[in-house]
């Protein structure tokens, strides 16, 4: 018997050119949005320039690092002195967390911490978040379409989410134009995170027959065309398979988890910080050996042994492909897309224990495939530091 259940965002728009459609969008659903964008908000000008030809006020919030509860407590502060009934997120992973985690709040009482995972109260979301359109301008987190926002505390040095299906966006918009501009190093790094989360879920023992099409698309996909996007940002095919790749990663993560790569990726981020893509593009490699090492000793059986030959085949393009020499492809890629080690972000050994532990209670840990020891876990991080 097969039982599942598959959520996701209320309406997925994806095309070349859509991003033209956001004020028109935007005037179906309220009418003065808190717009939240990266660092720069020059970029997002088109955004403010639609809203304004439909007719919708605008307010914007800029995000210029990955977000903290603080950077959640005063973007919903501001939209709620400013009368916003909806939020629109026009940027990366970062902006489109913000935007998700405030949007949740402004329906919801209280502060995030009563909310959040690991460090906070656990509370149950109780409303469905203020209309939320969630507009990527990178190929790689899949936030468009998750139902978490990962928020960091630098207080408890971690990273944790504000998670429910009550967060879910109302409108994911996915314009593979406007990833054009992306440079190179962040093409690599975000790619490898979208590559990352349609492999997690897929050896995932949450997976089901829904995220297995995601994934195998997904997986094919950033194979054929993540290299080029890297050498020519100007590959129209290549930015379209790697949006199409992110958006399936982040379907396929809302809904079967992740695994040890992303396990250790929001801990490593909260006590050291360094861009979460570029943390599990230097994991991922690694996890991959040692899952498949651990598997082959101690569970055989283990369903993820086939999954990961079958991730290998599509990695490679051959039917014959070992799990092993799947890892050996990963490895040569980060080479290529001149990936740093994680002792470029500060890791030493003497951060190991303490990592290790928080690692243990992220959630994305209860997604592998099998239960790493803490000599595997340290095996891990020698290899990627």
């Amino acid at each position: 018997m097969i039982n599942f259940e598959f959520a996701t965002a209320t309406r997925i728009i994806f095309g070349n050119g859509s991003a033209a459609q956001i004020g028109s969008l935007a005037a179906g659903l309220g009418k003065r949005a808190l717009l939240v964008v990266g660092k720069s908000q020059n970029r997002a000008q088109p955004a403010f320039s639609s809203l304004a030809d439909a007719g919708v006020e605008s307010v914007p919030f800029s995000v210029s690092t990955e977000p903290t509860i603080d950077i959640a407590r005063q973007g919903t502060a501001l939209a709620r002195h400013e009368g916003c009934d909806l939020v629109i997120a026009f940027g990366g992973g970062s902006s489109i967390d913000t935007g998700k985690a405030i949007a949740a709040m402004l329906t919801n009482t209280g502060d995030p911490l009563d909310y959040l995972e690991v460090i906070g109260g656990g509370q149950a979301i109780g409303r469905r978040s203020a209309p939320f359109i969630a507009v990527p301008t990178t190929a790689g987190a899949g936030s468009e379409v998750t139902r978490n926002a990962v928020l960091a505390s630098p207080q408890h040095q971690v990273k944790v989410s504000l998670r429910s299906p009550l967060m879910l966006p109302t409108i994911a918009l996915v314009d593979a134009e406007l990833t054009y501009s992306v440079p190179p190093d962040i093409t690599a790094t975000t790619g490898l995170d979208a590559l990352t989360q349609v492999i997690e879920p897929y050896v995932s023992w949450k997976a089901n027959p829904i995220i297995d099409a995601l994934c195998v698309q997904g997986i094919r996909r950033a194979a054929r065309s993540l290299r080029r996007a890297y050498e020519d940002p100007n590959d129209t095919a290549a930015r379209e398979d790697m949006a199409l790749a992110s958006l399936y990663g982040g379907l396929a993560l809302a809904n079967a988890g992740l695994g040890a790569v992303h396990g250790f990726a929001a801990p490593f981020g909260g006590m050291l910080g360094g861009p979460h893509g570029g943390i599990c593009a230097a994991l991922l490699p690694h996890v991959t050996t040692i899952n498949v090492q651990a598997m082959q000793e101690r569970e055989p059986d283990n369903a993820a042994v086939e999954r990961y030959q079958q991730v290998a085949a599509l990695l490679i393009g051959s039917p014959q492909a070992t799990a092993e020499e799947g890892a050996v492809w990963l490895t040569e890629l980060c080479q290529t897309l001149n990936i740093p080690p994680l002792h470029t972000y500060g890791l030493t050994p003497d951060h190991y224990p303490d990592l290790i532990q928080k690692a243990h209670n992220a959630s994305s840990m209860k997604g592998n495939p099998i239960v790493l020891s803490d000599e595997e876990l340290v095996e891990i991080l020698e290899m990627a530091c």
